[in-house]
């Protein structure tokens, strides 16, 4: 009853509108004095989640990517990008995948990355030709790679929660990661192929030559962070500060960060990360009251009920991340649910690793749905369009994902191949 009960307030909450923090907070909060536990317990669990070592890459990333964006490095890998496929029917089509691809490198955040680039390629593949819906759901469909390809903060969520390896999480990414680019480069050939008032661009190799030459510098930072984390340098909290401070100087070097464009990025920062570490917290005591009332134990009686295969509790997983998404912000829901599907996972026999890179995958679609989809908002706002047209744009991108989420499910080995050969 008081799990029942404690559901419906936090429902009622989230239908008004209030911030999802604030709607896990406020219950939970009333579940510890009518059960009579103390309010001191509850500071605890909320300061225990945040107060975490692996958790500081999480500022510290969100730090980068701001960085990345007001340093104009977005920008530079859509001129490079497009100038070296401008020969390519649907060339800007293309282009927006490959951005997204090398700004995921140093942006862990869909959402930065889909305001970052949007503004970019949207205006100008309408200009194109290529239709509103087209340019706004490649626009923000590309944008989700950013979540998945390392460094990605929900990574870095997850591994902090699951007591795992995040270089080896980082390492299991990349597979997947490119699998959802290549998915995209092949339902942009085929949506290219039907409209016929695209048309080729004109090779310019001066213009190749001249923009190589601005994203040489700043596409180093994978090598940095990736290179640094693999190969047992860093551990991922000093690889993103020292990739923070590698941006700081490509932006010195390159004159492209001003002491406006600083002062941004850190108030962008300091501000993403209260709210991510907020919920965070929030979740974390709601997660503690499921807990208490043996949530995970009856969850997991009620999966083996159903099968006793990992394959199909794997698919129970994606499900319930995909229906979750659709209303509830997908960190809240990673914070929530880690703790309770990683035991259930230890028991059929499904490795942390894999039900992470799943279990990220499957939230970050959610970012694409409504009434939530924070990124359809995002792509809307930066485009000047409507939310219903943005989310039209995105279904036939959503294809793909989905596809790639069955492959990973039904050979988890696409997962654990890369760790694998590198030894995490």
């Amino acid at each position: 009853m008081m799990l029942a009960l404690l559901g419906i307030a936090i429902a009622v909450l989230l239908v008004l509108r209030v911030p999802v923090a604030f709607a896990f907070l406020g219950p939970s909060l009333l579940y510890m004095w009518v059960s009579g536990q103390s309010v001191g317990n509850a500071l605890r669990e909320v300061v225990n989640a945040a107060d975490s070592f692996p958790m500081l890459a999480v500022p510290l990333f969100v730090l980068l990517g701001s960085l990345a964006n007001h340093a104009g490095i977005a920008d530079r890998l859509f001129r490079f990008a497009l100038a070296v496929l401008a020969r390519v029917r649907g060339s800007l089509g293309y282009v927006s995948i490959g951005t997204s691809v090398g700004f995921s490198w140093m942006s862990g955040s869909a959402v930065a990355d889909a305001a970052a680039l949007g503004k970019v390629q949207i205006p100008q593949m309408i200009r194109e030709g290529y239709g509103r819906r087209f340019a706004t759901g490649i626009s923000a469909a590309s944008s989700l790679i950013a979540p998945v390809m390392p460094p990605s903060i929900p990574a870095v969520i997850y591994a902090g929660l699951a007591a795992i390896s995040t270089g080896a999480l980082f390492a299991a990414s990349v597979v997947p990661a490119i699998a959802m680019a290549l998915g995209l480069v092949i339902a942009v050939a085929v949506l290219v192929a039907r409209n016929p008032r695209i048309r080729r661009g004109e090779f310019d190799r001066r213009e190749v030559l001249a923009s190589l030459k601005g994203v040489i510098l700043p596409m180093l930072t994978p090598v940095i962070i990736l290179g640094g984390i693999l190969g047992g340098i860093f551990t991922p909290t000093e690889a993103a500060a020292v990739a923070v401070v590698y941006i700081l100087l490509v932006g010195a070097v390159q004159r492209s960060l001003t002491w406006k464009g600083l002062l941004a990025a850190i108030r962008e920062s300091a501000l993403t990360t209260a709210a991510i570490m907020l919920i965070v917290a929030s979740a974390s005591l709601l997660g503690y009251i499921l807990a208490r009332e043996r949530l995970p134990q009856l969850m997991t009686e009620a999966m083996f009920a159903i099968s006793d295969n990992p394959t199909v509790f794997l698919l129970l997983v994606v499900l319930l991340c995909l229906v979750l998404g659709t209303v509830i912000d997908a960190t809240a829901i990673l914070v929530l649910i880690v703790p309770i599907l990683a035991p259930i996972a230890s028991d059929y026999g499904v490795d942390p690793i894999t039900l992470g890179v799943v279990t990220i995958i499957a939230l970050m679609i959610g970012l694409l749905t409504p009434p939530v989809g924070t990124v359809l908002f995002v792509t809307a706002s930066v485009s000047r369009s409507r939310i219903g047209d943005v989310f039209r744009g995105t279904l036939p991108f959503l294809v793909p994902y989905l596809v790639v989420i069955l492959v990973i499910v039904l050979f988890p080995g696409v997962i654990s191949w890369l760790p694998g050969v590198l030894g995490l």
